[in-house]
């Protein structure tokens, strides 16, 4: 019983779900990315290139045959994965560049001293001492 306690203490921690919900929403998000490219992005693009489909972009290898399939290099696909990691990491960069800006908080301004030195024997006295504790000279007060 001790094992599925740990586990369970271990399985609830927060980083853990934290963790599983990035990687959850994470999937759905590359699925609306890979949406985003292949149907919205990629038909004008491929419209501006005189009718080009990237992804039925190849060169053929070795044609088919009746026992083989073809070989061919498919680097209109590559077009479209390179586009889309472009794409999923400008995203992210803006997310995360908003979020840096809105967590950045207004640097405070430093506190007022409480202390200052005694001009003639360099004891560090309170702000609003008149006589050092110290050497017993008068001060002026500031």
């Amino acid at each position: 019983m001790g094992m599925m306690k740990e586990f369970k203490e271990f399985a609830m921690r927060g980083n853990v779900v934290d963790m599983a919900v990035g990687i959850i929403i994470g999937g759905a998000f590359g699925k609306i990315v890979s949406s985003l490219v292949n149907d919205v992005i990629m038909p004008p693009i491929g419209m501006l290139m005189g009718n080009v489909d990237f992804s039925n972009l190849a060169i053929t290898l070795k044609d088919k045959t009746a026992d083989a399939e073809a070989v061919a290099i498919n680097y209109g696909v590559f077009i479209n994965t390179v586009l889309d990691f472009i794409i999923v990491a400008f995203a992210i960069f803006m997310v995360i560049k908003q979020m840096n800006r809105l967590a950045k908080k207004e640097e405070a301004p430093p506190p007022a001293p409480t202390t200052k030195q005694c001009p003639n024997c360099f004891t560090d006295i309170p702000i609003k001492a008149t006589r050092c504790p110290n050497c017993t000279s008068e001060l002026k007060l500031t």
